[in-house]
Parts: structure tokens; C-alpha cells; sequence
């Protein structure tokens, strides 16, 4: 996972870098990698961290939590937290000069898979039959060797970017755990979704 949001966000960041020298501002620039990031992924993080909100915001109890984020419809918590975390993703990136930009998305889209796997070693799944439980949860080498292939360059280049990146999606674990006792491929997608704008904004302080 850290090596394919690695990929994901060099490619993002490519384009952005390119729309710059041409021309076009950084604002642009950095709508585009969060357009080029959800035609990648086909939305799959966004719309995770919408349906968890919804089920997290909305539910009355597990059951009701995870009838809510398996509905296909989103919600007003949903489109609360869609627009919260791309408009920050947005502005972080929209600061970035040059090809930073591509080294900001590479160790965010890293760090935040690691954030995801993290996620699925602490907590099981709460609903059985769904795609996490489906995937099962990562061996202890397995998380070892995901979060070392994510942090040990952060921990290089941004090590302060560790502190938000560990910080943000927590409240959204502990709220998960607490409410529908585990994780579900909704709660891995507003981890990620969280991860990456923490390391962004530990990014950011670091390098600007």
C-alpha cells in the first residue's frame, strides 16, 4: 500500500508540477493532482471517509452506523467532511513550489497507507462478509515493514510531519472503535483521507 500511494501521489504531483510550468498557478496546479488522485483511485478514499462520517455522525447505534455507510446515498455529514478535506488538501497543496510538490504527495500518499494499515492491526473488523474483513488483517512484519517503507523517508526529509500524521485520523479510530467496535473499508478510507492532510500540514511547517 505505501509503494502504490507513492506512485499515486508522484503522478498527481507530476501533473501539478507540469501545469506550473506552463503557466497556471499553484492553485491549479493543485486541483489537478487531487483530480488526477480521485480518477486514480476512483474516489475510493473520498468516498470512504464520506460514508464513515455519515455512519459515525449519524448512527444511533453499530447496526444503524454501518446500515448508513453501506448506503450508496451521502449524507450532510458526508458532504460536511468532503468539502473540509479537499478544500485542506487543496491549500496545502496550493503552497507547494515547484517539484516539492512531488515529493509532498509521494510521502503523503505513502505515509497515509501506512496510517491505513496501522488502522486494521488495531482494530477488527466490525462488520463480517465486507471487503476489509474480506482482506483479513495485516501480520505484525507486514505493518513493520509498510510503516518503515512510509516514515523512514518522512523521518529524513519532514520528521515533525510524524506528529499530525499520527494525530489527525486518531480521533476518528478511537470514535470508530468506540462506536461499531472495529473497522470496516469506510473507516480505513477516512484514515487515510486524515493521515494525508496531517502529513501535509507537518510537510508544509517543514519545508515552507
Amino acid at each position: 500500500w505505501p509503494i502504490i500511494g507513492a506512485l499515486l501521489g508522484g503522478s498527481a504531483g507530476i501533473v501539478a508540477w507540469l501545469a506550473t510550468m506552463i503557466g497556471l498557478p499553484p492553485a491549479l496546479g493543485a486541483g489537478l493532482a487531487l483530480a488526477t488522485l480521485a480518477l486514480l483511485t476512483g474516489a475510493l478514499h473520498e468516498d470512504g471517509l464520506a460514508d464513515c462520517a455519515d455512519g459515525l455522525g449519524g448512527g444511533r447505534d453499530k447496526a444503524h452506523a454501518l446500515d448508513i455507510m453501506k448506503d450508496s446515498r451521502v449524507g450532510a455529514y458526508g458532504v460536511v467532511a468532503l468539502v473540509i478535506a479537499i478544500g485542506l488538501r487543496w491549500q496545502s497543496l496550493a503552497v507547494l513550489e515547484g517539484a516539492t510538490i512531488i515529493m509532498a504527495l509521494m510521502l503523503s500518499g505513502a505515509a497515509s497507507r501506512a496510517a491505513m494499515l496501522c488502522a486494521m492491526a488495531w482494530m477488527p473488523p466490525a462488520r463480517q462478509g465486507g471487503l476489509s474483513a474480506s482482506t483479513g488483517q495485516p501480520t505484525r512484519a507486514t505493518v513493520v515493514i509498510g510503516l518503515a517503507l512510509a516514515l523512514v523517508p518522512l523521518m529524513i526529509i519532514a520528521p515533525l510531519a510524524l506528529i499530525p500524521l499520527a494525530l489527525l485520523p486518531l480521533p476518528l479510530a478511537l470514535q470508530a472503535r468506540r462506536k461499531i467496535d472495529g473497522q470496516t473499508g469506510d473507516i480505513l478510507g477516512g484514515v487515510q483521507q486524515l493521515a494525508e492532510i496531517g502529513c501535509l500540514f507537518g510537510l508544509i511547517i517543514t519545508l515552507t
